[in-house]
């Protein structure tokens, strides 16, 4: 009989920690925990998968270590297009970034974290109530099982919340989780079109194409190639997309303004990229935070994690390295309260994470607010974009995951480029 199936023996124990969201950070944080020797359970209530593109740095992969064999393709390069359809090649000179689709990615995560010992449990969050003890008080949440809709409890000492944007927990424990900013994300997984010859064949041939046709009308796709569309008609404050995910892909766009609907935009996206004939697998809809919470832990037992945290870059919406990596401070800060009996360490797992990417957020959040707001900047980032300085930049500091400083004189150059255009001295 398992754990789940005897609700009385599995609320008679008490484990150090419960993870609340089985996503990439919990099922990090999870993972983390159980591979010390903590006893964890992971309570994620399955089926619902997050609108993502799947993009993960090669970082990520030894890092967390992730073997290759997760990835449904590896991505060599991206391709942004302007509302005046310019088109702006960025190839990756030395490398690559992983794709991953989100229905197979999370539950691997969580099946790892099952192997290392944590208890998963399946179904949704209800309330809890605290209990005191002899020798420390404890959290017990109450949850609906997936299956049998029945009321289950579990204690634990300390709660990490990775139950997503918009926290359930953020929202009832979380002093500041009302300060969060979002956009709401929406994509569409095809059937990705049958493709001729290896994938640098297929990326040759389009080229080819494209030097006899206006942007507009060669319109391709090609598997090894991230397309972004900064265009007001597909995004008004975002960006729109199209990401290979080897026999599928993902098609999207992000907005926060209300009352723009995201599937006609989507639709329009399929007719310009030549998709529109492509079968649907499945839609998916959700929050996307775009700026991290202002306090992350109650001071207490809960610690936030992932998207609960709002740990997605802005700008670029990338969410599955931070998420994993806001996933394992929150367990180290965790293993800091339990081994000194005080939860004072779980505002460490903010600091640590704000200490290391928080420039980076900032700088993101600066650009989005500035080159977005209309299509006319749109046209200009662009145009910036082509500059090889700014490519090579980006890439690495997509694939290092901080701001590249060994390079000032491309910073320079970089630095005076932006004030020709903030300026409107550089032509469009």
């Amino acid at each position: 009989m398992s754990q789940l199936d005897d609700p009385q023996a599995l609320h008679s124990q008490a484990f150090d920690v419960l993870v609340l969201g089985g996503g990439p950070s919990g099922a990090t944080a999870a993972y983390d925990l159980a591979a010390r020797g903590y006893r964890v359970a992971l309570l994620d209530r399955e089926g619902r998968i997050k609108p993502c593109g799947g993009a993960i740095p090669p970082k990520l992969l030894y890092e967390f270590n992730i073997p290759h064999d997760v990835l449904v393709t590896k991505v060599r390069g991206a391709r942004i297009i302007s509302p005046k359809q310019q088109v702006v090649g960025m190839p990756i000179d030395d490398g690559f970034v992983g794709m991953v689709d989100r229905a197979d990615f999370d539950p691997w995560l969580r099946a790892r974290a099952a192997r290392a010992g944590a208890v998963r449990l399946c179904g949704s969050f209800s309330h809890l109530r605290r209990e005191p003890n002899q020798h420390a008080d404890l959290v017990s949440v109450y949850f609906r099982e997936k299956d049998t809709h029945q009321l289950s409890s579990i204690r634990a000492r300390y709660l990490i919340a990775a139950d997503g944007a918009r926290s359930t927990i953020a929202r009832q424990e979380i002093e500041g989780s009302n300060e969060g900013q979002y956009v709401f994300a929406y994509h569409e997984i095809l059937e990705a079109p049958q493709v001729l010859g290896n994938p640098e064949q297929q990326r040759l041939s389009n080229q080819r194409q494209r030097a006899h046709a206006a942007p507009a009308e060669a319109a391709f796709y090609d598997p090894s190639r991230c397309d972004v569309f900064y265009d007001g008609d597909l995004s008004p404050d975002f960006y729109a997309w199209v990401f290979p995910h080897g026999k599928s892909l993902s098609i999207g766009t992000g907005s926060a303004l209300k009352g723009f609907s995201q599937r006609e935009a989507i639709e329009q996206l399929r007719l310009r990229t030549g998709l529109s004939q492509q079968r649907l697998i499945r839609r998916e809809g959700a929050p996307i935070p775009l700026k991290p919470l202002p306090r992350w832990d109650n001071g207490r037992d809960i610690v936030l994690a992932g998207d609960a945290a709002g740990v997605v870059a802005p700008a670029s919406g990338e969410g599955i390295y931070y998420a994993m990596l806001g996933g394992r401070m929150a367990a180290q800060a965790v293993i800091q309260c339990l081994e000194r009996g005080s939860p004072k360490a779980l505002a460490d797992a903010r600091k640590r994470f704000m200490r290391l990417h928080g420039q980076v957020f900032w700088v993101l959040g600066l650009m989005q607010r500035y080159w977005y707001a209309n299509d006319q900047r749109r046209e200009r980032f662009v145009r910036i974009c082509q500059d090889r300085d700014v490519q090579q930049l980006t890439w690495d500091a997509y694939m290092n995951k901080e701001l590249v400083k060994a390079k000032p004189l491309a910073h320079a150059r970089i630095f005076f480029k932006n004030l020709a255009h903030l300026s409107g001295l550089a032509s469009v």
